[in-house]
């Protein structure tokens, strides 16, 4: 017993950075496709529209294996439920690369949506394990900070450096990327350690039983709330993640600025998700979110308003407040349901979440097609950012921990 415990105690920041590095194979994967849309969309003959399905494909098929994936990872060795999620990423990453149409790449993009899960999933339920609830946010902030670095280093290296280097090729761009998630594969299984301190052998491989939590959790009204600022806050993230190096493009900046323009609320971003959720009180979680969700909102109106000195600063704003929600709300759903039920509660989140990673990136791609630019898209997003803020006032933290 003691043993496991200073295994525990000792391997849990390895554990952490094997999970980091999970995370930021799927954040290069996922950011991929955004800073060479106008290549992609030329060679392959595609419309906004078009291409706004492709970048929501993966969250679609991100619906249906979420749930399953969480009974999963409830019931089975993250070592290897992790690892086939990486495996997948990077599997997604290749086929990328040798898409010759719509079809081919929207099948492509679908691949990730199954491997995604088990990673953003993963992560969290391995969180609940491995670390105390008083270091449970640093954790997640620091790890939540890989997919934004992941993100970074795609937005500035794609147009800057790969693309000159390989002749504007962006199949060989893609390549990389997918090179790096399958080498990740590799590094996670050999840095990840099963942890048997909180798990029971046989009655925890019952994934019928697993299945059972579902509906339990969705019976309490609180987390049907929160479920519902979840799914607006994914539309509204998934929605501006992909569009923005485009967004900017189109306010009349190079791809090459647009792409290091679109880095700076990533940065933001990985920043706020690792100060708010460890310096935010709990009872003060309802007046962070309504503040951030407003914040967010006024900074997405700002993008079209301002430029120069004024433009970084409204980026950096809109990805501080917009990313830092996240966590909050993660935190809040695995402190309710604890340790064994984080895997089902994290498919619930996701599920729910990326119904709306489909809807914004489609949302945008559609009303660029419509009203010949993204301006009513992002006052369409900036309303809807005012609206979570409202709703999130109805998150009683202290009820449901009661409940």
């Amino acid at each position: 017993m003691f043993e496991n415990f200073k295994v525990k105690i000792t391997y849990k920041w390895i554990m952490l950075l094997g999970v980091w590095f999970a995370y930021f194979a799927f954040g290069i994967v996922q950011g991929g496709i955004p800073p060479i849309i106008g290549p992609v969309s030329s060679d392959l003959d595609l419309s906004r529209s078009s291409m706004g399905t492709i970048l929501g494909a993966w969250p679609l098929v991100y619906i249906l294996t979420a749930i399953p994936a969480g009974a999963l990872i409830d019931r089975f060795n993250l070592k290897y439920t992790i690892g086939i999620g990486i495996f997948l990423i990077a599997v997604s990453g290749l086929s990328r690369v040798f898409a010759d149409n719509y079809f081919t790449m929207v099948l492509s993009v679908m691949i990730f949506g199954i491997g995604g899960p088990f990673i953003s999933i993963g992560a969290p339920k391995l969180i609940s394990l491995w670390f105390p609830e008083n270091l449970r946010g640093r954790a997640m902030g620091i790890y939540l900070t890989a997919p934004a670095f992941g993100r970074v280093l795609v937005l500035s290296i794609t147009n800057s450096v790969l693309m000159p280097l390989f002749n504007s090729n962006w199949r060989l761009t893609l390549l990389v990327y997918a090179l790096v998630a399958f080498f990740i594969t590799f590094i996670w299984l050999i840095l990840s350690r099963d942890n048997d301190c909180n798990q029971n052998d046989i009655e925890s491989k019952n994934l019928f039983k697993s299945l059972k939590t579902f509906p339990e959790l969705i019976s309490i009204s609180q987390v049907r709330m929160i479920l519902f600022i979840v799914l607006g806050m994914f539309l509204f993230n998934h929605g501006t993640n992909n569009w923005i190096p485009e967004i900017l493009i189109d306010l009349g900046n190079t791809e090459s600025a647009a792409g290091f323009l679109s880095a700076i609320p990533v940065v933001t971003g990985a920043l706020g998700s690792i100060v708010l959720p460890q310096y935010i009180k709990k009872q003060n979680y309802q007046i962070v979110l309504l503040i951030c969700f407003f914040v967010a909102g006024l900074s997405t109106l700002g993008v079209l308003f301002f430029d120069d000195l004024f433009l970084y600063l409204i980026l950096a704003i809109l990805g501080f407040t917009s990313r830092s929600i996240m966590p909050i709300i993660m935190l809040i759903l695995i402190s309710v349901v604890g340790s064994k039920k984080t895997g089902a509660a994290g498919g619930l989140y996701f599920t729910f979440g990326e119904i709306g990673g489909v809807l914004g990136p489609v949302l945008l791609g559609v009303s660029a097609d419509v009203f010949n630019g993204f301006n009513v898209g992002l006052f369409l997003f900036s309303a809807i950012c005012f609206l979570l803020g409202l709703f999130s006032l109805k998150i009683n933290y202290m009820k449901i921990a009661s409940d």
